[in-house]
């Protein structure tokens, strides 16, 4: 059984946060240094807007959040589009320090981790198209058969590399996240 109200939940609820992901971020900016202060960020996949909450207390410039949900943050340096990320228009969205993305399909149990790559392919064509050269790239993937595949593809495409599961992920949980720094541009190098 999962057990989902634990200490992530309850200490998000405790300091503010939306949602206990807040602590993904918290954890692996920590040790990846993917989000600065002063940078502009693009967070597919935003809703509930854990992730918006943790980049603004990084006090980023810019954050942009895009999900087909609505994102709970009024910030006047958030902008939301309430849109499908295969709808997204990507050459009004500028350039970006950072790109971020928790998207998740809605689980049902099984055709979830092949579903999380298809999700997360279409935030990574996104990220090529507005990630500055040198920037930085964070995606979740659920393990599956795609999973190797998926992550061999966006290593090309950056100096340092890490697959990653934060501490604030449950156990069960088949979600890892990707870990790219320094992107080499829309090319891999």
């Amino acid at each position: 059984m999962i057990k989902r109200k634990d200490h992530y939940f309850n200490k998000a609820k405790k300091e503010g946060f939306l949602a206990r992901s807040a602590y993904k971020l918290i954890e692996l900016n920590r040790k990846y240094n993917l989000v600065m202060r002063n940078s502009e960020v693009l967070d597919v996949g935003c809703s509930p807007g854990s992730w918006v909450q943790v980049c603004l207390k990084l006090d980023v410039r810019r954050i942009v959040g895009i999900d087909i949900e609505e994102a709970k943050i009024e910030n006047n340096r958030f902008e939301f589009l309430n849109e499908d990320v295969s709808n997204i228009d990507v050459g009004k969205l500028g350039k970006f320090d950072a790109v971020l993305s928790d998207i998740s399909p809605k689980t049902k149990g099984f055709f979830d981790a092949e579903e999380s790559v298809e999700l997360s392919r279409k935030a990574w064509e996104i990220a090529k198209k507005v990630l500055k050269q040198k920037g930085n790239f964070l995606c979740k993937v659920f393990q599956g058969r795609e999973f190797d595949e998926f992550s061999r593809e966006i290593k090309k495409y950056f100096s340092f590399f890490k697959i990653s599961k934060p501490k604030a992920s449950r156990k069960e949980s088949r979600e890892m996240y990707l870990i790219g720094k320094g992107f080499l541009g829309d090319r891999p190098g």
